[in-house]
């Protein structure tokens, strides 16, 4: 007689959302302790930059740098970069001034009848800060955008002079977006890193810190607006988990959230293969193969892990979107680098140029290859590190490239 299925009321502990905090954060013990001491500068004379590939947890570890922060008596602001709000001054400006008003609007009044003008303490009829009194002083100020900022970040650390606060962070994620357009005569980039310089070395009474969080393109595209910033950041790499500390992301939601259904050590091991120790893919591969074992075992099945099909669905919701905003002759650019030994790593100019010659029937020449890595760049499915070679921006995409069928009348087999 088959026994009754116990009944299943266990909640996912994985989370793969964009951005989404995991159960347990696994591996960035380090990255958290440099930060923690980067707080404690006096003066503060460095930022942080926090870069690594899409899927490697940049935007969570940013989450988890903000109970640090407040730990350390820093107040903390911020938001994303979108390329709307950062492609001019203009922009750049209001972003800051409304991000800082957010965070001093509790703690900072003004009296009622004036928009003008600001108190370091309670009047008779006093009411929070807002952002128009901090836009009427940047409006009022003479002279260009950084001018205008000066004077606001200047009164803002008069104020906060008596506040039991090192200062404020200013934390912004998808920095990348930011960019210099010079035929526009447009500098929101140099804008906000002239600013931040200028901050710290005037050395105020109250200390400012500009975290940021990006694709590998994030640094040099700081370096090449200004030469200065090698010296202003201190740059936290992430890199997908060594396997140790991605078996904990895999065990520990379960543990954390007392679950009743545990992963066989195999099942563990087949999710940080696949995975290949990117956070991102092990919060997916995790929530899936939950959530497989639980329909199991709600049909008193014996639980199994559907490893294809879960791969099936991580090409279609995570690589395919990203795979189709290539034209279908730069697709075969990158099926022609996907096959290439060092694909999974980075790769030069002249081994695809030469791999193209031998895998296409018309193959790309250095200066044409140097040309399609160039708009693959701007549409984020390729960057040039600071080395002069090439590597995918999206993780794990040479193998996504490699499982596609490929055009037998445009790429020869593989060997």
């Amino acid at each position: 007689m088959a026994s009754t299925p116990p009944p299943v009321l266990l909640k996912n502990p994985f989370r793969p959302g964009a951005g989404q905090q995991p159960t347990y954060l696994a591996g960035r013990t380090k990255e958290q302790d440099v930060f923690r001491e980067m707080l404690r500068q006096d003066p503060v004379s460095q930022n942080a930059i926090v870069t690594g590939l899409r899927g490697v947890g940049k935007t969570v570890l940013l989450e988890a740098f903000r109970p640090i922060a407040h730990q350390e008596k820093w107040l903390w602001t911020g938001n994303d970069l979108s390329e709307s709000t950062s492609v001019t001054e203009d922009r750049v400006a209001r972003r800051l001034v409304v991000d800082l008003s957010l965070v001093l609007g509790p703690i900072i009044e003004v009296g009622k009848s004036s928009t003008t003008g600001f108190v370091a303490r309670p009047q008779a009829a006093t009411r929070a800060l807002a952002f128009d009194d901090l836009w009427s002083l940047y409006e009022r100020t003479p002279g260009l955008v950084l001018d205008k900022l000066k004077a606001v970040f200047v009164q803002v650390a008069e104020l906060l002079a008596q506040a039991p606060i090192r200062g404020v962070v200013f934390a912004y994620d998808e920095a990348q977006n930011l960019a210099d357009h010079a035929k526009d005569k447009e500098y929101p980039l140099s804008l906000l890193l002239d600013l931040f310089s200028y901050l710290q070395r005037v050395q105020l009474k109250k200390s400012f810190m500009l975290v940021l969080t990006g694709l590998p393109t994030l640094f040099p595209k700081l370096n090449e607006a200004r030469t200065y910033t090698e010296r202003m950041f201190h740059v936290l790499q992430l890199d997908q988990l060594g396997y140790e500390d991605a078996h904990k992301a895999v065990v520990e939601p379960l543990n954390m959230t007392n679950s009743t259904l545990r992963f066989s050590e195999q099942t563990v091991k087949d999710i940080v293969k696949m995975s290949g120790g990117y956070p991102y893919f092990i919060q997916f591969i995790g929530k899936e193969v939950f959530d497989a074992w639980i329909g199991k075992l709600t049909k008193g099945e014996v639980p199994s892990v559907p490893l294809n099909q879960i791969l099936e669905k991580l090409d279609q919701d995570f690589f395919s979107p990203r795979w189709t905003r290539a034209t279908d002759r730069q697709q075969q650019f990158m099926t022609v680098i996907a096959q290439l030994p060092n694909a999974d790593d980075e790769f030069s100019v002249a081994e695809i140029a030469r791999a193209s010659k031998q895998k296409l029937k018309t193959g790309f020449t250095p200066s044409h290859a140097t040309q399609v890595l160039q708009t693959l760049a701007e549409r984020g499915l390729i960057y040039k590190n600071r080395r002069g070679a090439y590597c995918f921006a999206v993780p794990l995409l040479a193998q996504f490239i490699r499982r596609q069928e490929l055009d037998p009348d445009a790429v020869k087999p593989l060997l």
